[in-house]
């Protein structure tokens, strides 16, 4: 199979449901920031200690449901593609938030707010949580502009799912810094 097809050389790229769009459009936009996502949280998983393999089969699990929302923003509802989606279901979601409670049920209590940093793998959650928050701001704005293009019921669960993802990360970066007995920076005013 060929990595390129001269397709896209006019600036324009095919949905998964089949349309041509422009490169420069908001669901392009959309659902570029979730693969960026995907991309650190592979940079992450990569940076891991391999004391932290569980951790890092997580993240590979995270991965792949990512993949899943992006094909989900890359259909147009209705289309018959849509049936060929794997569903984001509240188990996405339930997994992230025991996740989050086991971690957190490790860590020392949080008294302010912290600098992102510490060991590189806990700076590398940081920065996917980052890119977590813009991926949820574009497709915020993809629904403003009522052209999500999705179900109501998956777009719901996705927003929730990166809008914990985000928490997620955070979460990780304070666990890994713990794990590798790096302290939280606490933000200090100046």
């Amino acid at each position: 199979m060929a990595i390129y097809t001269r397709t896209g050389d006019k600036g324009k790229t095919s949905l998964f449901s089949g349309e041509r769009i422009e490169k420069n459009h908001d669901r392009v936009e959309a659902y570029g920031n979730v693969d960026e996502l995907n991309t650190h949280l592979g940079v992450l998983e990569a940076s891991l200690p391999p004391e932290m393999a569980s951790l890092a089969a997580d993240i590979r699990q995270i991965q792949t449901t990512l993949f899943h929302i992006g094909s989900w923003m890359a259909t147009t509802a209705g289309s018959t593609s849509v049936a060929a989606l794997e569903r984001i279901g509240d188990d996405r979601v339930v997994f992230l938030e025991q996740a989050i409670d086991t971690m957190t049920a490790q860590l020392p209590e949080l008294k302010g707010f912290i600098l992102p940093g510490g060991s590189q793998a806990a700076a590398f959650a940081h920065v996917a949580r980052t890119v977590c928050r813009r991926a949820e701001r574009r497709i915020l704005k993809l629904v403003d502009k009522q052209d999500l293009g999705i179900t109501e019921d998956q777009f719901g669960q996705i927003c929730v799912f990166i809008n914990r993802l985000s928490d997620y990360l955070f979460t990780v970066a304070r666990f890994i810094n713990h794990q590798l007995g790096e302290p939280d920076i606490l933000w200090k005013k100046s």
